[in-house]
């Protein structure tokens, strides 16, 4: 499995916008700090918009924000959002495996061992434990960008 730039993205818009603590923040300020085309940024948001992942504010001063609390996004539901599927192989990205050589293949087990582990790590890891490790990272627990 490889994340694609566009799901790396996704996570630090998500990111962003968790450090801001319930603040509208404008994605013109989002691509300035993380770097990020806002024509890219505006692409992966409207995503999050139509999950209900974000709120957004029209008009001057608006911009977007969380819908919920940190806590309760895991880096496993960003990512299924904008990668589809984390399975490392085609036959697992279905809940029944419809290969023909699924009940002969050696390396089936391999393959479905690797996509759990995965999914444990993805599905673990919330955006409250990335704005901690955020505050970490720059030595303070008041940290906001």
């Amino acid at each position: 499995m490889k994340v694609s730039t566009k799901g790396r993205y996704a996570l630090r818009l998500m990111l962003d916008l968790a450090l801001e603590e319930n603040q509208i923040v404008r994605l013109k300020d989002v691509a300035g700090r993380q770097e990020i085309s806002i024509k890219y940024l505006e692409q992966i948001i409207s995503v999050f918009q139509k999950c209900g992942y974000v709120k957004s504010l029209r008009g001057p001063g608006g911009g977007y924000m969380l819908a919920k609390k940190p806590e309760e996004y895991t880096v496993g539901m960003i990512l299924r959002q904008i990668e589809g599927s984390l399975a490392p192989v085609a036959c697992l990205e279905e809940e029944e495996n419809s290969c023909s050589r699924s009940r002969e293949c050696v390396t089936l087990r391999f393959w479905q061992m690797l996509y759990d582990a995965v999914n444990e790590v993805v599905d673990k890891v919330t955006l409250a434990d990335l704005v901690e490790w955020e505050k970490e990272l720059r030595g303070t627990a008041d940290y906001s960008i």
